[in-house]
């Protein structure tokens, strides 16, 4: 509250202007489908069979446009297999009130009002629809059981999501959830894992603590609304960019959801614009702010710490994207020159930071081509992070500081037979990548990394073979070699040349796993899946040692 509160006490009257400039042209209102829903992968196939176009680079999407896709596509179903059909009808259900906005219905004074079971049959806890007002509710549980290096393992999970509509002005969505784990082989740092890290409710340095428990929550929730050309919204909510089936190079899901203002303008077809400002955690103390409380400890406060971005996508022909980024990492106090979504973020730097190293921010560069649907069922897509790039280390070794990192990937669905999906991914992550030697402006938020979960001084390849056998059925198989080397130095990031990619002693990552899931109901899950992990850590001698570890779950839940 003290946050939102100083923001919007300072930046009042830009904000207020930008809500009146656009308050007479709101049209509709804009609710985020969560990340985890299945529909982004059913849009995803379509769109790479050239059947439909799908703009999902930066991802959630409102739910008044995947609507549109799906409708879209039903125009379209007889160039669906029949069991893209049964999962287009399954979809559907879940957006009838965001169909009857789409349809164009939204003036008609119809009856709307309902209980538990939409119009549309689906059941939720609790549903209302009316002219002004639209609440969908449905509560949140699951349960995991598990064995991990051959010792039991378990996760248990509750809470709710909420989402609805006020009149034509704004969306809203609520989603809260509360974990406890137990096992005496957690992973509590969660430094190494595609998994979403946490902040847990832990205290590593009190010698009562059960080590072998850890309790987190997570809450996220958004206010949108959007007109003609364009929405806008504030919250707090897991943001994606790009393309990626085990990691994403710029924004993934490996930090917390952390609050941000977002942007999103599409004035022509062919052109879009994303901007968003967020509000990090540094995990930095302030060692300035300590003052005694009433018990005698110490009070204390974090640096503040602050990332703002935008990007602007092209679209030259149907199904090619080609998009370019910038953000920054910046700390210490909120900036009005990153509030404006056009800045030119490093040259605000240099006017902030009078040119001085030690008084800047911590930059970076991206580029995304996306291909869909020009080589038969195929998606190809590349993304290029530039958090550091020396025009003379090109050429010349001895002064290179390439500080880059790169995905190339491609899906294919359908072929060699329907309802098959393979996909095939290399990434490479130069050293000193999302570092930086200002410990307030590294490329994370709660000491998670905002990109690619394996970090720097690595690269992974990866391949998965995906089988839906019957709607809501579908089974997983994939695998994935990682090689890393040992971090670098900060005090050395601007040493030349810099380290050369996989120094220092070498750790390989072996990864086999498979996982069956199945939707019995919309949001009611079964799931098992399995992993076979090898480890191999170079020593002094340049041998290597090899540890191999296995790990089952099984899990029931409703939501996720």
């Amino acid at each position: 509250m003290r946050l939102f509160k100083k923001v919007f006490l300072q930046k009042g009257p830009l904000l207020l202007f930008i809500a009146m400039s656009i308050a007479p042209s709101l049209e509709a209102q804009v609710v985020y489908e969560p990340l985890y829903e299945d529909v982004y992968n059913f849009l995803r196939r379509v769109s790479q069979k050239g059947i439909i176009e799908f703009n999902d680079l930066i991802r959630p999407l409102p739910r008044t446009y995947i609507t549109e896709k799906l409708l879209e596509t039903d125009s379209l179903s007889s160039r669906l297999t029949s069991l893209e059909k049964e999962e287009l009808k399954f979809f559907l259900k879940d957006f009838y009130f965001e169909k009857w906005l789409v349809d164009g219905n939204k003036d008609k004074k119809e009856n709307l009002d309902y209980f538990t079971f939409d119009p549309a049959d689906r059941w939720r806890m609790f549903s209302y629809g009316g002219d002004d007002f639209k609440i969908n509710a449905n509560f949140i549980l699951g349960a995991e059981v598990g064995s991990v290096k051959k010792a039991k393992q378990s996760h248990y999970w509750n809470g709710f999501y909420s989402y609805g509509y006020i009149s034509d002005i704004l969306g809203f969505s609520f989603d809260f959830r509360d974990n406890t784990e137990t096992g005496t082989t957690l992973d509590k740092t969660r430094s190494f894992t595609p998994v979403t890290g946490v902040n847990a409710k832990t205290d590593m340095n009190t010698i009562n603590y059960p080590h072998d428990k850890m309790e987190y929550s997570e809450a996220k929730m958004m206010l949108a609304t959007d007109w003609k050309w364009g929405s806008l919204a504030v919250g707090k909510e897991f943001l994606e960019w790009g393309y990626g089936d085990n990691g994403l190079l710029v924004i993934s899901q490996k930090a917390p959801s952390f609050p941000l203002i977002r942007l999103d303008i599409h004035p022509v077809d062919w052109l879009s614009f994303n901007y968003f400002h967020a509000w990090l955690s540094s995990d930095v103390i302030d060692t300035t702010s300590f003052y005694p409380t009433a018990t005698g400890n110490q009070r204390f406060l974090f640096r503040e710490k602050y990332l703002a971005s935008h990007t602007l996508t092209l679209e030259p022909t149907k199904g090619l994207d080609v998009s370019i980024g910038e953000s920054i990492i910046y700390s210490d106090k909120l900036e009005i020159l990153y509030l404006i979504p056009i800045t030119f973020f490093r040259l605000a730097d240099h006017y902030l930071s009078r040119q001085y190293n030690q008084a800047g921010s911590n930059a970076q560069f991206f580029f995304s081509v996306s291909s869909k649907g020009h080589i038969r069922n195929t998606h190809l897509y590349g993304a290029l992070f530039i958090d550091e790039l020396t025009l003379n280390g090109l050429f010349d070794p001895a002064t290179q500081r390439n500080q880059i990192g790169f995905t190339l990937g491609s899906s294919l669905t359908d072929l060699p037979f329907e309802n098959l999906t393979l996909k095939l991914e290399y990434t490479k992550i130069y050293p000193y990548v999302y570092q930086h030697y200002i410990s307030t402006t590294t490329y994370e938020s709660a000491s998670y990394v905002l990109g690619h979960w394996m970090n720097n001084n690595a690269d992974q390849v990866f391949g998965s073979v995906q089988y839906r056998f019957l709607r809501g059925l579908e089974t997983l198989i994939y695998a994935r070699y990682i090689r890393q080397g040992e971090p670098a130095d900060p005090a050395k990031i601007f040493d030349q040349p810099q380290p050369a990619f996989l120094s220092g002693l070498r750790t390989d990552y072996t990864y086999l796993g498979a996982q069956v899931k199945y939707e019995f109901l919309h949001n009611l899950f079964l799931r098992a899946r399995y992993q076979y992990m090898k480890t191999s850590k170079q020593q002094e001698d340049l041998s290597f040692i090899d540890n191999n570890e296995q790990e089952f779950y099984f899990a029931v839940y409703y939501g996720l």
